[in-house]
């Protein structure tokens, strides 16, 4: 056989006998699966009703969506920025006190405590009922709230980002049990006195706690006193002192005014001063 010859006998399919061809298809149409000899696989029965067939007239297929989807609002989360809660009693009245976390007014510092200790245990001294008393840095609002339930006209005053928690305070813990409805007023210190604090305006008493610790606004805080405080006005301070500053603001206070420490509590620091102005 010549080369030629060779190079064609790949290409011709050996031709089987009729009987022996039936044979193998009939075992190939047996075998479905993988190639292992897996079980049969199922194959679809395109007269089953229960499997639609996708294409041609595809108006049969109905797919309803419109119940089961529904438009959403966009959604905003709350953040509440907020502490726990301090139980106090007074007067015979728990007082329920929500902390926050805007700034340093936002908690209940030592100072306001052992002042509304102080106002309470002395009321034979300091006669708070129907009396005209302005706090300063009122922050959660401890201190006039216990003025107001012991019978003050009370106005608590702070920055405007504390007013919202010091209102809130001030409505829930006073609300049928004061004699007078207690205020709460936007108070920067050493800004705007003349116009939101007139020369007629005459405070019997005015309350701080707390209000000296490391900030800029020490002399502010001086002059405020210093403007609020008429020749009939008595002054009760309140603080724990921290710093060097806090020294050396009490020696200006000292100069200022008139003073006098009232009481001393060691196991927190603190100590109360009553303050007049000074006669020249």
């Amino acid at each position: 056989m010549d080369a030629e010859c060779v190079e064609c006998v790949p290409c011709v399919q050996p031709e089987l006998p009729a009987a022996e061809e039936e044979d193998r298809r009939e075992r190939a149409d047996e075998t479905v699966g993988d190639e292992e000899g897996g079980e049969q696989q199922d194959v679809p029965d395109p007269d089953c009703t229960e499997t639609p067939i996708l294409g041609g007239d595809q108006k049969d297929v109905i797919c309803d969506f419109e119940q089961s989807v529904q438009t959403r609002k966009e959604w905003v989360p709350t953040v509440y920025s907020c502490y726990g809660k301090e139980h106090f009693w007074c007067a015979g009245y728990e007082i329920i006190i929500q902390e926050s976390i805007e700034g340093y007014g936002g908690v209940i510092w030592p100072a306001a405590k052992a002042l509304c200790y102080f106002l309470e245990e002395n009321q034979d001294e300091f006669d708070l009922r129907d009396k005209k008393v302005l706090e300063i840095g009122s922050g959660t609002g401890l201190v006039s709230i216990v003025a107001c339930v012991l019978g003050a006209h009370v106005i608590a005053t702070d920055l405007p980002s504390t007013l919202g928690n010091l209102r809130f305070n001030l409505s829930r813990n006073t609300k049928g049990r004061c004699l007078h409805i207690p205020e709460a007023r936007e108070l920067i210190w050493g800004h705007d006195l003349q116009r939101n604090f007139q020369n007629a305006c005459v405070f019997d008493y005015i309350l701080a706690a707390d209000v000296v610790y490391h900030h800029t606004c020490l002399d502010d805080l001086l002059y405020t006193m210093k403007y609020l405080c008429q020749p009939n006005t008595q002054l009760i301070w309140a603080n724990k002192f921290r710093f060097n500053t806090d020294l050396e603001f009490l020696s200006d206070f000292n100069s200022s005014f008139d003073t006098e420490v009232l009481a001393e509590y060691p196991e927190l620091e603190v100590k109360i001063f009553k303050a007049t102005q000074k006669v020249n």
